[in-house]
């Protein structure tokens, strides 16, 4: 099974400008995803249209393909990508460029998947620890699962309801499943998922793998323990630093 990992990558962001390329221990924020990962899959891509962030790749050796600067998302970016490359793979990863501690155990979690060939889409959740701090709509995304481990929705809110009792008691009494943003696909599935009409659900919950679902088409979910760090804002790379050790980067 031949796999392609893509890293969508762009410079501008509302919160964080500039994101990939922010400094973290003397190397920027896009060669800690791509080091994360590239021991895990067969090729790594990183996809861009800004030539800053492309630049920054070459230097430390990596493979960026040029993308169009008119993509709504990075699956979007991805499916350029899978479009125009002579090679071919069977699985393509969509690998968040934010999330510098990303490691190798999940993606081979969610690429041992489509060893099933009815796998066409897959991505990860993690359960939340019942001694953390209670949960809290809007921070996270949930999803619930059916008994083959098939996502039958993801939410902002936290989700399955639990009657008659407290909200900050629910993760003590029963499993939660927070949503890891990593997908991956067949090759026709991501071309399929890109062509897709932005659907009702993706519209109300700002959530595009509702789309999928929406159209009826099966979603798989791994399970991991692992748990990095999203950088998001200014406040969350200071978190990053904190918690990457620095001699990572010799």
């Amino acid at each position: 099974m031949k796999t392609l990992g893509i890293i969508p990558a762009r410079y501008a962001s509302s919160r964080l400008p500039g994101k990939p390329l922010a400094d973290i221990h003397g190397k920027p924020m896009i060669w800690h995803v791509y080091q994360g990962i590239v021991n895990a899959l067969d090729k790594t891509i990183v996809a861009t249209d800004d030539e800053r962030i492309a630049s920054a790749v070459r230097s430390f050796g990596g493979d960026v393909v040029m993308t169009s600067s008119n993509h709504p998302n990075g699956t979007s970016r991805c499916a350029e990508v899978v479009e125009t490359l002579p090679e071919t793979f069977d699985v393509i990863v969509n690998i968040q460029g934010d999330e510098p501690m990303i490691a190798v155990e999940p993606i081979l979690s969610l690429t041992s998947l489509f060893e099933r060939p009815d796998v066409e889409m897959a991505t990860l959740a993690q359960r939340v620890d019942a001694n953390e701090e209670p949960m809290e709509g809007g921070n996270s995304v949930y999803l619930t699962t059916d008994i083959h481990n098939k996502a039958l929705y993801f939410s902002r809110q936290i989700i399955p309801f639990m009657r008659d009792e407290a909200t900050y008691e629910w993760h003590k009494k029963a499993p939660y499943y927070r949503h890891i943003g990593m997908y991956a696909f067949r090759p026709q599935a991501l071309l399929d998922f890109s062509r897709m009409k932005e659907s009702h659900l993706e519209r109300v919950e700002k959530l595009e793998q509702l789309r999928w679902l929406e159209n009826g088409r099966s979603l798989h979910v791994a399970f991991t323990n692992h748990f990095g760090v999203s950088v998001d804002t200014e406040e969350d790379l200071v978190r990053a630093r904190k918690k990457i050790n620095p001699s990572s980067t010799m």
